[in-house]
């Protein structure tokens, strides 16, 4: 009987374990959908969603004349917004076929890691958690996008 019982109760952690760990992967795809998603289509509310506002976004754009990355500045928060915001005006919208694409890379208590590909490129994406809600901290891209 008590071996019967220890096996359900070890049974039920790993239950609860891997139902946690489906759950996180599902909040940090959420996020990082929202994050591509909320440039694509302008929309700030996939933004907020998924931003924190310290946000830290920082990349690199391939010189076509010289062939060298060169240090494309930062983004904050608030350029973002205003970034979406203006694609909505402007209705500047990514193309149907517009790459897009999110890995979840690893996962941990508190943090987390990702990447996006989008059609500017590849970022590199670090997540925390707020309570049950992964939020987007610091994006490292490079761009532009592979030619398929």
């Amino acid at each position: 009987m008590r071996m019967i019982l220890f096996t359900c109760l070890i049974l039920g952690c790993v239950m609860t374990v891997q139902s946690q760990e489906n759950m996180d992967q599902a909040g940090i795809t959420k996020a990082l959908l929202n994050y591509v998603e909320g440039f694509y289509e302008g929309d700030t509310t996939k933004l907020i969603a998924s931003l924190k506002p310290s946000l830290y976004k920082i990349g690199y754009w391939k010189n076509e004349k010289t062939g060298i990355y060169d240090f494309d500045g930062k983004m904050t928060y608030t350029q973002a917004i205003a970034y979406a915001r203006n694609v909505a005006i402007k209705k500047n919208f990514a193309k149907a076929d517009a790459s897009k694409k999110v890995i979840v890379l690893d996962v941990h208590d508190q943090t987390a890691v990702g990447k996006v590909t989008a059609w500017w490129g590849i970022d590199y994406v670090l997540l925390s958690r707020e309570g049950d809600h992964w939020m987007i901290e610091e994006v490292l891209w490079e761009g532009p996008a592979l030619k398929k």
